[in-house]
């Protein structure tokens, strides 16, 4: 089958390949893909930032979003069948969405939304799942707490306006003037253009501030909080939650909190939280977010669609800064181009 394939760690390492179709386990579900998304997740993993923690053995096939149909399913599969529709992102280690067809364990597929074209379905599950993740499971929002997101237009910040809204929260997000409109569309209740004012001077008194900029922004984001506020940062710096949650080795989780240190004794010294957050595969959250988009309560916003053979050009675009919002989708299909 076709596929992209990371030979060597570094920008150069992705070329086009011809590989065997995977091979289906008695947990496994075999997906043709339909669409696949780019995340800035793949270029991490391309670069070999992440070899430390996930040990891929070269080559293997990048890509951790994917949309497509079952045509294979082990004998110890329940709850999927043939021809069934299906939307996943693929737990790490056994990731590989830039081919024809990928095996899945079936903890961590969901069937598609039925609202949501199998190319839109694509974009969807990397930035739901670490929206619900950060929203519900860490941060534990609820009605009437206040939430900073960072780069509100982009494809994780467009998911989490939505669903901190759902949950009841009062968002704030960063952004710039081109994408102000379809912020507040998405829920967003105050827009701060960061092309003109520093947030610090309009915002304070906020539970939590997702930070998907690092830097002097996350810096930046600690000080609007109040008293045992959080601040989440999905760029770094890790710290050792993220070696225990990969089960690395625990001198990697020392490494990782000298590398937060600064930002921790910051955070500290203001009497308010830090924590990195890395997602986790999980099927059974995609069911209930599928069900949230098909409310209409979320909706994925797309930027670009790219052909499958174009995958590399697509993650370029990515890259270099050129997606207004949103996400880039790349297509099997044809007409979805």
């Amino acid at each position: 089958m076709k596929a992209f394939v990371v030979e060597k760690y570094g920008k150069d390492g992705v070329r086009a390949a011809e590989v065997p179709e995977p091979k289906v386990g008695d947990r496994d579900v075999l997906v043709r893909v339909s669409a696949a998304s780019i995340n800035p997740l793949d270029k991490l993993v391309r670069n070999g930032e992440l070899k430390q923690v996930l040990k891929y053995k070269l080559p293997f096939v990048l890509g951790h979003d994917v949309a497509g149909v079952v045509t294979r399913v082990g004998s110890a599969v329940h709850g999927f069948k043939v021809g069934d529709e299906v939307y996943a992102r693929p737990r790490d280690l056994r990731i590989g969405t830039f081919a024809e067809f990928i095996a899945i364990d079936m903890d961590d597929v969901a069937p598609k939304p039925a609202s949501l074209t199998l190319h839109e379905a694509a974009a969807v599950p990397l930035v739901a799942l670490a929206a619900w993740q950060i929203l519900v499971d860490r941060a534990h929002v609820k009605p009437g707490q206040k939430v900073l997101i960072h780069a509100g237009a982009g494809g994780l910040g467009s998911t989490v306006i939505q669903l901190a809204k759902h949950l009841g929260a009062t968002v704030a997000t960063t952004t710039d003037t081109d994408t102000e409109k379809l912020v507040r569309d998405l829920g967003a209740d105050v827009v701060v253009d960061y092309t003109k004012e520093d947030f610090r001077k309009v915002l304070s008194g906020y539970d939590l501030a997702l930070d998907a900029v690092g830097g002097a922004n996350l810096e930046k984001s600690l000080t609007v909080l109040k008293p045992g506020g959080l601040a989440i940062s999905v760029v770094g710096p890790p710290d050792a939650g993220f070696a225990k949650q990969l089960g690395a080795p625990s001198f990697l989780g020392l490494v990782m909190n000298a590398l937060s240190r600064k930002i921790r004794k910051q955070a500290k010294a203001l009497g308010v939280r830090y924590q990195f957050f890395f997602m986790q595969a999980n099927g059974s959250q995609l069911r209930k977010l599928g069900a949230l988009y098909d409310s209409g309560k979320l909706r994925p916003v797309i930027d670009s669609t790219f052909p499958f053979d174009q995958t590399l050009e697509a993650m370029a675009h990515v890259e270099q800064g050129r997606t207004k919002a949103g996400k880039v989708v790349v297509s099997m299909v044809p007409d979805n181009v």
